[in-house]
């Protein structure tokens, strides 16, 4: 695949032929290599050449093959588009950026759920160059406040509302010179970057331009331009700044490129197998890489349907838009599996459309992987790990991969990208062992935003991406993770790896999900505590599963403290926030001077 696409004023024969040449290829389907020398090192298949193409230019080609085709269904909007329709909009939306002053370089934030103009917005901001900075829908005032400044965000596209969350309201507390600005013009003590501020809506708001209106805003003049800007880009372009979950301590502005995001897009749905024909539902959050690279841009590689069940995650909207779209792929987190397999309507739904699809964004139980392969009729479902700094997918298993391999690993390494798992002096550790996923390749981001320091920290001077993640590779290079490294505990001078204590809770009938991790004690430094959600309808006792993991898991691996909750503390992505819990049980324990001492 030699060719690439230079100029967006090539003729439509040129970009189809590009098209016929990437779908020839067989793109991310062949698996990473077995480890050399019993050494826990592996590299992905190269045979498949990285795309040199910018997200416009992947768009247009897309377009260029399967513009009559269905690209975009959003449930909730009501809204159907074909892929030219999506691509006339887009640039509607660009020309009218243009005519704002928006420039190549600029940052545009977007605060928004899973609606259709966040991929307008996607798409638009990356045709001209500008950097699109997803904001967590979650967050509040201070949140918001850090990440518009940190990124210096000149422009914010907006949802006024959410559920529960006045976007509007929260930005006014910020910046309450909206109310007398003229629209385009802000000028805000406390947000001194921001200028121009896009409510999605039909409704006028004080100081901020409609999101309609800012389409119709381009002139001809502006749409002439945008190809000749799109062919200026470069594929190393900073695209995108996604703020990580925030887990702990201050959320980071990692920032991607065309060349990041295209790739690691086509690779993950290359995996998958996917096709033009297929219908992938979307339920995961567009602000994440799982929504954004992995769906939507995974999505336009192949020229497959994206199906956005609704704005926000509800079980029941998720299984009727699989039954009713008749959907063949399905992404999700554990917990949205979770709570569809577990829903009363469950069984109601006719679900054999489905063939594939993602569990990701956190460790995914091995009893709910086989449910989702036996009750879900997904079986060709995948499992991928990664994270936001790596585009995100570093692992992912094949679809054709045994089943006891893709219920038990997160599969093996990405084409193009290398990982090594090393030990606490920095040395690589063999086959089996324990150690820390690092991980180099096209898929590592350029940096965090305006923070040198703690680029350093995570990227080493020959280009290694220190993930946090402990994890093994097995002789034929499948990988299984298996806890954090910070999440590792020490009971008594013995390794204990939450993951492991986890997945054999899970076994048990009664639990539908749990979280292992561990709390101070004088005695052994650490003990044991695991917080558990029983299925619906089901009681337990402490006792009881104590008792369920004697003589079956190591003495030291049972956990001395079970507390039963009705839910976990999760990001919004579904990972587990298990700094909250341990917080939680130090203080119910009191063992705050056990901690310090």
């Amino acid at each position: 695949m030699a060719r690439t696409i230079n100029d967006l004023k090539q003729p439509i024969s040129a970009l189809r032929a590009l098209a016929d040449d990437a779908g020839a290829a067989g793109i991310g389907r062949k698996s990473g290599r077995k480890p050399a020398a019993g050494q826990a090192h592996v590299s992905g298949d190269t045979e498949a050449p990285l795309w040199d193409l910018t997200i416009p230019q992947l768009l247009k080609q897309t377009v260029a093959r399967h513009g009559q085709r269905e690209a975009a269904v959003f449930r909730e909007q009501g809204l159907r588009w074909t892929y030219q329709e999506l691509d006339r909009r887009v640039d509607a939306f660009a020309a009218g950026l243009l005519a704002l002053g928006i420039r190549a370089g600029d940052r545009v934030g977007i605060w928004a759920p899973n609606r259709a103009e966040w991929i307008l917005t996607q798409f638009a901001t990356a045709r001209i160059g500008a950097i699109l900075v997803n904001i967590n829908p979650a967050y509040r005032v201070t949140e918001l406040e850090y990440a518009l400044n940190k990124v210096g965000c000149v422009a914010l596209v907006l949802a006024p509302t959410f559920k529960s969350s006045d976007y509007v309201g929260m930005l006014r507390q910020l910046a309450p010179e909206l109310d007398d600005a003229a629209p385009g013009k802000l000028h805000a003590a406390r947000l001194p970057s921001l200028r121009i501020v896009i409510a999605m809506g039909s409704e006028p708001m004080p100081g901020m331009l409609g999101f309609d209106e800012v389409s119709e805003k381009g002139s001809a003049r502006d749409r002439l331009k945008l190809d000749g800007i799109t062919a200026s880009l470069s594929v190393n372009d900073p695209i995108n700044i996604q703020f990580t979950s925030g887990t702990t301590g201050a959320p980071k502005g990692a920032t991607l490129t065309h060349r990041n995001i295209v790739n690691n897009a086509r690779f993950v749905t290359g995996t998958m197998r996917l096709t033009e024909q297929d219908r992938l539902a979307i339920p995961v959050p567009l602000y994440h890489c799982f929504g954004m690279v992995m769906g939507v841009m995974g999505a336009v590689s192949y020229g497959a349907t994206m199906i956005f069940p609704g704005e926000g995650f509800e079980p029941v909207s998720v299984l009727e838009a699989v039954s009713s779209e008749r959907c063949t792929a399905l992404y999700g987190v554990p917990t949205m599996f979770v709570a569809q397999l577990e829903h009363p309507r469950f069984f109601e739904f006719d679900l054999s459309s489905l063939r594939t699809g993602i569990m990701a964004g956190s460790p995914c139980p091995i009893e709910v992987m086989k449910r989702v392969v036996s009750d879900m009729h997904m079986s060709e479902v995948t499992i991928a790990y990664g994270m936001t700094e790596t585009s995100p997918v570093s692992f992912q298993s094949n679809v054709d991969d045994p089943l006891d391999r893709r219920v038990s690993t997160v599969g093996r390494v990405h084409p193009h990208v290398e990982v090594k798992l090393v030990d606490e002096t920095g040395s690589t550790v063999a086959v089996g062992v324990p150690g820390e996923l690092c991980t180099r390749g096209y898929s590592v981001m350029r940096g965090y935003w305006n923070d040198e320091e703690l680029t350093k920290q995570s990227i080493d001077p020959a280009g290694w991406m220190h993930t946090g993640d402990l994890a093994t590779i097995d002789a034929d290079g499948f990988c299984n993770i298996v806890g954090r490294v910070k999440d590792m505990l020490i009971r008594g001078g013995e390794n204990v790896y939450p993951r492991e204590v986890e997945e054999y809770l899970y076994r048990h009938p009664k639990v539908e999900q749990v979280q292992v991790f561990g709390v101070p004690d004088e005695k052994y430094g650490e003990e044991i505590c695991a917080w558990v959600v029983l299925r619906s309808g089901q009681t337990a006792t402490e006792e009881e599963l104590r008792a369920f993991c004697r003589g079956q898991i190591a003495h030291y691996k049972v956990p001395r403290y079970v507390r039963f909750v009705a839910e976990l503390p999760m990001t919004v992505t579904g990972k587990a926030q298990k700094f909250k819990m341990r917080e939680t049980m130090i203080a119910e324990l009191g063992l705050q001077q056990a901690k310090t001492a």
